[in-house]
């Protein structure tokens, strides 16, 4: 129980009181966040790693990178942060256990793909940059809702691409185009918002 509220206030833990838990250090914080979003970053993790272990493995290492890392970050939405700490670990664990293996997979190709738009640099450097996630963000919110969807299902949370058509009642050819016309879309409009030449 988190130190201070009620129980009826305690089922309602938003984010903000979360991230205010762990700004004050209280343990609770962990395992509020654990209770909350355990389930979302598991299946961030596992689709990236294909292995139960090591996805609750990455999810407690993201855990821990929130613990170290609120303060000074301050994340608004705590799902969001935790979805992209938790990817950022499951790709960086994919990699060392794959670095031996010359296994072309799905993540490596979602990798690929987005390098596609933003060359000449570490993608996942690239696309940490603030103002290239809202750039982003702001393109994705103005495209068509389904093209959007499975932009984000593909790109963030790594489904592959059978699983975005059973998903979505979509044939391969379908969606390997929708990704194909949404990603070309996005590097024209990251031409003209100037972070690609």
């Amino acid at each position: 129980m988190v130190k201070g509220l009620s129980t009826m206030e305690e089922k309602n833990v938003n984010d903000k009181e979360i991230v205010k838990l762990f700004r004050e250090r209280n343990e609770d914080a962990v395992s509020e966040a654990k209770k909350r979003y355990e389930d979302y970053c598991l299946y961030i993790a596992n689709n990236v790693l294909r292995d139960r272990r090591d996805a609750e493995e990455c999810f407690n290492d993201a855990l821990f990178a929130a613990w170290n890392s609120i303060p000074p970050q301050n994340p608004e939405n705590l799902r969001t942060y935790l979805g992209k700490l938790v990817r950022e670990t499951a790709v960086n664990r994919y990699k060392a256990n794959n670095r031996q293996k010359r296994i072309k997979s799905d993540i490596c190709q979602s990798l690929d793909e987005i390098a596609e738009i933003v060359s000449g640099g570490d993608v996942e450097e690239v696309i940490e940059g603030k103002e290239l996630s809202a750039a982003i963000s702001r393109f994705l919110y103005s495209a068509d809702e389904t093209k959007r969807n499975v932009f984000i299902r593909r790109y963030w949370f790594y489904d592959p691409i059978d699983s975005i058509c059973k998903r979505y009642g979509f044939g391969k050819s379908k969606v390997l185009m929708m990704l194909k016309r949404t990603r070309d879309d996005l590097a024209e409009y990251l031409k003209k918002e100037g972070f690609i030449i």
